[in-house]
């Protein structure tokens, strides 16, 4: 058994993977470059907003026991290992050169904690020192604001800049940009201010989500004070680093938090829609992955619901919903005539669709329709997400949504069968 609380517990990690209890295989979709996967397939997971949402490799360990903080450090440390993986996808692991690789990047990271824990755990091997990094990482304490699960649920998002930096320091080695954690998180910070400010009202959500990021940043006393200094005057898009358009996974959390940011109040004004459009324009993201990055964000919401007591049957949880159902319907009714055409050619999808309204489908059914639906999402771009992993999140709301559509299908397919 595994107790990520443990000393030891990375090596006993890598002896579940000998008597293959824990699988690394993680297929990567024909077509899907390598960075977008990731980013992808680790929003899926939870990282990318600091929160355990499910474990990349290790999804049938047993962690009933483990606190918030193990299930974290557990999955900052699988993510590392995935982007490794990632990187290496032509070779087999090897486990040695994977810990060697993660030991030097945290010697050379510069967030302002974690030299002091290497000098304070030297006698210790490089598993330990790592373990005892990872728990660092993931140990920042904020109070806990009543009934603003969005702030507090986020006290952990820049651990993803470690997994960022660390494809870095793979490809880059010894490259003095390794040591550019500082600068990132304030490239990051400065969404935040921007998102904020979108709407051209300052509301105490934001301030509080501000400085939870800014906690969470782990940033030194200089900093620190510049980037608070920032928020309270405002920030422009030519405040971004000029290197940020050129870097994909960093300009892509980018604009993953300036959504967290906009999303604070749950609702999306058309103001901050147009900041989040120019956003995209000036860090030049194509503008169909800003639609990517509300749906995963929006899933990730929605998903865990079960797991935060706050967000069940909340408010919260209506306006996020209602924001996502209202721009879905706007897609769907864009794409309604491919759409119509799509499901006329599919009688089956069309019965499970119809019986979903009214009945539970079956976990068959269920992955039934997500394979037919992700191929017609082949032939309706707006639709490409559902291809991507994680994507299938979206069905029940779109399931919702497509049931007009039906009518006319049946009575095609009608047509058909006497023809026939």
């Amino acid at each position: 058994m595994l107790s990520p609380g443990s000393k030891g517990w990375i090596n006993k990690y890598f002896d579940l993977v000998g008597n293959n209890e824990i699988s690394l295989l993680v297929n990567r979709p024909d077509g899907l470059r390598k960075l977008h996967f990731i980013h992808l397939k680790l929003s899926q997971s939870g990282i990318v907003f600091g929160f355990a949402n499910e474990l990349i490799f290790g999804k049938n360990l047993d962690d009933s026991d483990w606190t918030n903080e193990e299930k974290l450090k557990l999955l900052l440390f699988e993510s590392h290992l995935f982007v490794f993986m990632q990187t290496h996808k032509d070779k087999l692991l090897d486990k040695e050169e994977f810990i060697a690789y993660l030991h030097a990047f945290y010697t050379e990271h510069n967030a302002s904690s974690i030299r002091k824990v290497f000098k304070f755990f030297l006698k210790e091997t490089r598993e330990e020192q790592i373990e005892s990094i990872l728990a660092k990482r993931v140990d920042i304490k904020v109070n806990y604001l009543e009934n603003k699960w969005w702030v507090n649920s986020l006290s952990n998002s820049f651990a993803y800049l470690d997994i960022v930096l660390f494809d870095d320091f793979i490809h880059k080695q010894k490259d003095q940009a390794l040591k550019g954690y500082s600068l990132y998180a304030k490239n990051v910070l400065t969404a935040i201010t921007l998102a904020a400010y979108s709407d051209g009202f300052l509301e105490e959500e934001e301030k509080d989500l501000f400085n939870v990021f800014l906690a969470s940043a782990n940033l030194n006393d200089d900093d620190r004070a510049e980037i608070k200094s920032r928020f309270k005057s405002g920030a422009q898009l030519a405040d971004f680093s000029t290197f940020v358009k050129d870097h994909w996974l960093l300009k892509r959390f980018i604009l993953d938090v300036a959504i967290l940011t906009v999303f604070s109040d749950e609702e999306l004004a058309d103001s901050e829609m147009n900041f989040l459009e120019e956003l995209v324009h000036h860090l030049e993201i194509p503008e169909h992955e800003l639609e990517e990055n509300l749906s995963l964000i929006e899933n990730f919401l929605l998903k865990t619901q079960d797991e935060v007591v706050f967000f069940q049957d909340s408010p919260s949880y209506k306006k996020v919903y209602s924001s996502l159902y209202k721009r879905w319907s706007k897609i769907i009714l864009r794409n309604k005539e491919k759409l119509s055409v799509e499901l006329k050619q599919s009688k089956e999808l069309v019965q499970l669709v119809k019986k979903s309204t009214s009945e539970e489908l079956t976990s068959e059914e269920k992955d039934l329709i997500k394979s037919q639906f992700k191929d017609i999402a082949k032939s309706i771009p707006a639709l490409a997400i559902f291809i991507l992993p994680g994507g299938a999140l979206l069905l029940p709301v779109v399931l919702k949504i497509i049931p007009d559509l039906i009518p006319s299908a049946f009575i095609e397919n009608k047509i058909d069968d006497k023809e026939n």
